[in-house]
């Protein structure tokens, strides 16, 4: 039986890409500069592998964002639950995603939800209007499709 598990999404920029998502969801950017100062003092990596976006260590080519309220490991700061990790890729995005998030608001905010995250750098790319209901399809700064519902 799987344990736990994460969405991964290939980022040119991880670090903002977590930033926007931890605002979208209201989850946590994970904090791993406890085991990154570990590994760095033994040399398991070289100062190059990390970054301070945030004014402590992070790795350069990942970040992830992870539920409040789910469990966590103390040691490396990794989220055991709900958790979207964002890997750094050379090239830029260029068809439609494969798979997306869907972003439920409460009853009646939708627009003031859209008008939230716009102001978080997503754009809105379609409204969607169908016999089964309707929402807005939006891009996140990197341009990956979601939908607010």
């Amino acid at each position: 039986m799987t344990l736990h598990w994460k969405v991964v999404i290939d980022a040119g920029d991880p670090h903002a890409q977590a930033d926007f998502w931890a605002e979208t969801l209201g989850y946590l950017v994970e904090d791993n500069s406890a085991l990154i100062e570990e590994l760095l003092a033994v040399g398991a990596v070289p100062e190059a592998a990390t970054v301070e976006p945030h004014g402590h260590r992070a790795w350069r080519d990942l970040a992830a964002v992870r539920h409040p309220d789910d469990p966590y490991e103390e040691k490396s700061g990794t989220g055991l639950g709900r958790r979207l990790l964002f890997q750094r890729v050379a090239e830029v995005k260029t068809v439609k995603n494969r798979v997306h998030l869907d972003v439920h608001s409460a009853p009646g905010q939708r627009e003031a939800e859209v008008e939230r995250l716009l102001g978080l750098g997503a754009s809105v790319l379609r409204i969607v209007e169908g016999p089964g209901g309707s929402w807005q399809v939006l891009l996140d700064p990197e341009g990956n499709e979601f939908c607010v519902h």
